[in-house]
């Protein structure tokens, strides 16, 4: 499948656009420990050059922190189409300023900062309206223009489809356009509460708000990884009078419960709509779709995932119509890419249920008010979905762990050699191969 993406984008060309993809290595030939994909669960930290001065306007980070997302998965599961043998993943991160083009007068030498995941250009009409995922001039993937008529935003990290840009599970990262797509953080705020202002958190806040969760709203969330914890807890502060979890991981389970949140194990709820109108009678004001398309339940999509039929699975979609009340507002924030088969359009339609694609998060829409608004003041703690710190050094290994859900794990701190050491709540640094199966 990457092979004839790969075949069919260098066919078609790249589309123009105002950042170059690629970096220019340092004239001293120095090297860094980056992650890179080689195939299908098959990553390798690498020793890549280290990024310079490519363009006027680029700042070289110094990464102090990253991490995995769920996303990434369909990466190493190979799901996403156009990766490259050697690509540098990772689309979270933050650090201190390095290096500044010429261009850049808004930054500091040694200042800390986060990035976004996405790459704007800060002057199209979306960029001018915050909706920096959706930037139209910085994404050259010809075959995401031929599938969805349009293009995102670059994104870090994230195959040739979404650009090409070298990621951010790396000592040092390039960021193009870094006056528009890097916040200062101040000293008050930890890395361990920065960090997610990368992703998670306007991905989660995002869904939340887009989907139009309000108060006395019962909700229902499907996914209880890092997106869905937020989410659950965004929706209680958006006056939700019922956030309702739903998943089959024990610890993710107990993490939302401990949050005061009710909780449904579909590996005992069988038939998770039924359940759900036991619960609320009438059906749920609002549900979200926050977890993924790549592990599919019933047989019969399990067939055509393997038959190559489609790409998503529309089992959850089609539980979150079925569950809400008539009107009712379902919204995907989980990360759908291609096609799908047996989408009840039917119901959706006679329902006349708001079915609500999310999109990529924007991330710039929210992040200076996630960060002043709600962690400043101690409102939203992102600290709590934390479960590990491993060192960079074992994020190979990290892949393979967190698809198993090994240890428990829900959110990852991947700390560098330049990491400061775990701010005092956090977990201490261990290895992957001692967390417990």
């Amino acid at each position: 499948m990457q092979k004839i993406a790969n075949i069919a984008q260098a066919r078609m060309g790249k589309i123009p656009t105002v950042v170059q993809e690629q970096y220019k290595a340092r004239e001293d030939g120095s090297t860094m420990k980056a992650l890179a994909w080689f195939g299908t669960e098959d990553v390798r930290l690498i020793d890549a050059p280290i990024p310079d001065i490519t363009e006027p306007d680029d700042v070289i980070v110094q990464v102090t922190g990253t991490t995995i997302c769920g996303s990434d998965l369909h990466l190493y599961h190979g799901e996403i189409l156009a990766l490259q043998k050697g690509d540098i993943l990772g689309h979270e991160f933050m650090g201190k300023v390095d290096r500044i083009g010429p261009n850049v007068k808004n930054l500091e030498v040694g200042q800390r900062v986060v990035a976004s995941f996405q790459i704007a250009c800060g002057k199209c009409k979306y960029c001018q309206q915050k909706l920096s995922s959706f930037c139209d001039r910085t994404c050259s993937s010809s075959l995401q223009n031929y599938l969805y008529g349009e293009r995102d935003a670059g994104f870090f990290g994230y195959s040739h489809f979404t650009g090409g840009f070298p990621g951010g599970q790396a000592e040092y990262v390039r960021v193009p356009l870094g006056e528009v797509n890097l916040l200062p953080i101040p000293d008050d705020v930890s890395d361990e509460k920065a960090l997610y202002l990368s992703d998670v958190l306007p991905t989660s806040y995002h869904s939340t708000v887009d989907t139009g969760v309000k108060e006395g709203d019962t909700v229902g969330i499907w996914g209880l990884g890092p997106i869905g914890q937020c989410v659950a807890r965004w929706a209680k502060l958006k006056g939700a009078s019922r956030v309702i979890c739903i998943d089959e991981v024990s610890a993710r389970l107990e993490m939302a419960k401990s949050g005061g949140f009710e909780v449904l194990d579909f590996r005992k709820d069988k038939v998770i709509p039924k359940k759900l109108h036991e619960l609320v009678p009438g059906g749920l004001d609002v549900a979200i779709d926050c977890g993924t398309f790549h592990a599919p339940k019933t047989l019969l999509h399990k067939s055509l995932k393997l038959l190559m039929l489609e790409t998503d699975v529309p089992e959850v979609v089609n539980e979150m119509i079925v569950s809400v009340r008539k009107m009712g507002r379902c919204g995907l924030i989980a990360v759908y890419a291609g096609f799908t088969n047996c989408f009840n359009i039917g119901a959706l339609m006679e329902k006349g249920v708001r079915f609500i694609g999310n999109g990529q998060a924007p991330v710039h829409k929210y992040w200076e008010e996630l960060l002043h608004d709600y962690i400043r003041p101690g409102r939203f703690d992102p600290r709590f979905m934390i479960t590990h710190r491993i060192p960079l050094e074992d994020m190979a290994k990290l892949y393979a762990a967190f698809d198993k859900k090994t240890g428990g794990v829900v959110k990852v701190f991947v700390e560098t050699k330049f990491s400061s050491p775990p701010s005092e709540g956090c977990p201490k640094t261990t290895r992957v191969d001692d967390w417990k199966t």
